[in-house]
């Protein structure tokens, strides 16, 4: 009789719930293969999205059952995952040179200034500029001189900054122009001299010296470069970026754009450690909105392997006479530490040298207790001496990391390091360290695609397939590793993993339709995977139906 009784009531819940009203929603997802990159790393079929977030995940039947809505995009059994995340990144950056001459892959420095030539008769400006010009692609893998840019441009500055941002070549023009001879003394910064004269390369610090006389970009202009980057990123699935080092009115000018609707990229700001933005940022709590979090400060303790700048415990193996260069003073590093510490801001700072590592674990030392959660970050970690490999544990300090470096750098970065190579672009043993990490591109030096960042995480080769057996492969990370690298990790980095990295529900509706099943693909497939859509709050902002 009880059992008969139980029965009953169950039957008439069940009909009641079929009975009752479904919840109305703005956007259900269908017929899908959704990668949540939940705690359990659940598979689903459908999503119900209402309010820019995600109100039900689970089979078709489930969701169909308990939702309606107008919008309904049976995806065909694409693939879902959520929105990429790139945690560091020069995204503002990125915008503005795309206006300039595009010099990677030039095989050649006469390739450099020809492209540079093309590019002033197309759209001519008062000073010629150009980025990515690579000297370790070439034959001669040695840094040029200006002659052959006194003799193009006479009488134009000119300014063409290297692949990874920490080298230039500067005209004799432009080095007129910003005052600067063979007396000319820089801390933190190298002005290469032949025969007693400058050749015009820059290294680090020294850039400065002659891009300060460069035009500044208006805020119309800046306000350009953001709309075109945010177009880019759409089209490769990117949803957040962290964008590593602006000035306060490019921080306002992001805020603004984004409250008036133009500005659809959440961004992840840090700081530039100038004194207008501790004035304006430091004073109050981290500031964050919908679309904007603005709590870290960047620093450099160095500069770049392939110009000779990253900080070395060890001289170079290929130049002896150098150890690279300190970019910024102890004292100042701390000072800034210190000043984040009090006010709760995260500090991010680029270390490629294990010097450098070294530096920054000290000065973090002295703030960061064992096991906590600042995520204070080293950004690249490219070198790390095995004794201070632990003490990104202890500390609890998280390696950012940009896979597609060790894929461009691998066919040289031994000629800088020697034997150091095998404790370099050591991914899954800096993973290790705190069980996550973040990983982007550090674009524009790489591609804005994370996809390839994917493939050289976990394939570690570059995209004609080389090495075979791939570079130090060991060090490759698993294929759920890679995307929580660039997802639910990236989030956490910004502390945003509340809110984002994942498809779940209570979270924004940032995601990603892709074409092909990243863990089904080949590996030699996996960069040619294309995105057929990309959303934002639930929001289609790009489409390649």
């Amino acid at each position: 009789m009880k059992r008969s009784l139980s029965v009953f009531l169950l039957s008439n819940i069940l009909l009641a719930m079929s009975c009752s009203p479904k919840e109305k929603v703005d956007l259900i997802i269908s017929n899908a293969t959704i990668y949540s990159v939940n705690s359990e790393f659940g598979i689903y079929q459908s999503m119900a999205i209402a309010n820019g977030k995600i109100v039900g995940i689970g089979t078709d039947g489930e969701i169909a059952n308990r939702y309606e809505s107008k919008e309904i995009k049976n995806l065909d059994g694409a693939f879902v995952y959520p929105g990429f995340i790139d945690p560091h990144c020069h995204f503002l950056g990125y915008g503005q040179v795309l206006a300039n001459a595009n010099l990677k892959g030039a095989k050649s420095w006469n390739e450099v200034v020809d492209r540079l030539v093309e590019h002033q008769t197309q759209f001519p400006t008062t000073w010629a500029q150009g980025r990515g010009w690579n000297q370790n692609e070439w034959d001669i893998k040695e840094f040029p001189t200006n002659d052959l840019l006194n003799k193009v441009f006479p009488n134009k500055p000119v300014l063409l900054i290297r692949i990874d941002g920490h080298a230039a070549m500067a005209n004799s023009t432009a080095l007129a122009l910003a005052g600067v001879t063979e007396n000319t003394k820089i801390d933190g910064g190298h002005i290469a001299l032949q025969n007693g004269k400058p050749t015009g390369l820059l290294i680090d610090n020294a850039i400065e010296l002659v891009r300060k006389f460069v035009p500044a970009y208006t805020l119309e202009e800046k306000e350009n470069a953001l709309m075109k980057a945010q177009e880019n990123c759409f089209a490769v699935g990117l949803t957040s970026v962290g964008d590593a080092g602006l000035e306060l009115d490019e921080v306002l000018l992001i805020d603004s754009l984004q409250k008036n609707g133009k500005l659809k990229m959440k961004v992840n700001a840090m700081l530039s450690p100038t004194n207008e933005n501790f004035e304006h940022f430091l004073k109050n709590d981290p500031y964050s909105t919908p679309m904007l979090t603005v709590r870290t400060i960047k620093l450099y303790a160095d500069g770049a392997l392939g110009s000779r700048g990253a900080l070395l415990l060890e001289p170079y193996s290929d130049s002896p006479e150098t150890q690279g260069l300190q970019v910024e003073p102890t004292q100042k590093l701390t000072e800034v530490c210190q000043k984040a510490y009090e006010a709760g801001f995260q500090v991010a700072t680029h270390c490629i040298g294990d010097s450098a590592v070294r530096l920054m674990l000290n000065i973090y030392s002295q703030f960061l207790q064992p096991k906590n959660d600042r995520r204070w970050r080293i950004e690249h970690a490219q070198t790390v001496h095995p004794t201070d490999m632990p003490r990104f544990g202890q500390l609890s300090v998280i390696p950012s990391i940009q896979t597609t470096h060790a894929t461009s750098d691998m066919f040289w970065a031994d000629e800088r390091l020697g034997s150091r190579i095998t404790s370099a672009y050591a991914y899954q043993e800096l993973l290790k360290q705190n069980d996550w990490l973040p990983n982007g591109s550090d674009f524009p030096i790489e591609d804005i695609n994370p996809l390839y960042g994917f493939y050289a995480a976990v394939t570690r080769k570059n995209q004609m397939g080389e090495p075979e057996n791939g570079f130090q492969i060991e060090n490759s990370l698993t294929r759920q590793q890679a995307l929580m690298a660039t997802t639910i990790w990236a989030a956490k980095a910004a502390f945003e993993e509340n809110i984002k990295g994942s498809l779940e529900i209570g979270k924004d509706a940032d995601f990603v339709v892709l074409t092909e099943n990243l863990f089904q693909t080949s590996d030699e497939e996996l960069f040619r995977i294309k995105v057929k859509s990309t959303f934002i709050n639930g929001q289609l902002v790009y489409s390649n139906f």
